[in-house]
């Protein structure tokens, strides 16, 4: 499929197709989250690889996480301090969140607001998204929309001015346990608040 306009790529996006734009990483393949399994198809993705939900804004977070008072003062420091930006919070989930995102069933999931303007525009309109990086799994992300055109052509890929900055390297991932936070991969932010 032709890349598209950022009107049509939210119109897909709000009528459950799959969509890839910029970020502040690597381009990101999304979707309406009760669409994710969408994503495990086109990438050949194994089940036990849960997505990440990003968000155009950190109040659009906390109603898809689950946990008390103290839980919620403390993500939200580390939210505050590091997003919009390349750190992904693995969390709790609420009910309010769609299994097919995480089909292992673990009842957690990744929250991230990227720290890119054409990618918040774009999750503003269409509320969450189930996102990845666009590529097939195993291989590199991919990280032009000409590239994720050819590999993905049922994909609307945003056609995006070739100049928006992206870091090229996945974000940094953390989990949240009782006892603190938990490095899972280590990618372009440095997360320093580790126990």
């Amino acid at each position: 499929m032709p890349q598209v306009s950022l009107d049509r790529a939210i119109a897909a996006a709000q009528t459950g197709h799959l969509i890839s734009f910029p970020t502040d990483t690597v381009p990101a393949l999304a979707t309406l989250p009760h669409h994710a399994q969408l994503i495990f198809d086109a990438k050949q993705r194994s089940q036990d690889k849960p997505l990440i939900l990003m968000v155009g804004q950190i109040a659009d977070l906390w109603q898809f996480v689950e946990g008390g008072d103290r839980e919620l003062a403390i993500w939200q420091a580390v939210a505050d301090r590091y997003l919009p930006g390349a750190l992904t919070l693995v969390l709790p989930a609420s009910d309010r969140l769609p299994a097919v995102m995480n089909p292992r069933q673990d009842r957690t999931i990744g929250v991230r607001v990227p720290d890119c303007e054409i990618a918040r525009s774009i999750l503003l309109q269409t509320g969450a998204l189930a996102t990845t990086s666009a590529n097939l799994s195993g291989a590199p992300p991919l990280l032009t929309m000409a590239a994720i055109s050819d590999l993905f052509p049922q994909v609307f890929a945003l056609d995006s001015e070739p100049n928006i900055p992206t870091l090229g390297e996945p974000s940094t991932v953390i989990k949240w346990d009782n006892s603190g936070w938990q490095l899972l991969r280590q990618g372009a932010v440095k997360f320093d608040d580790l126990d």
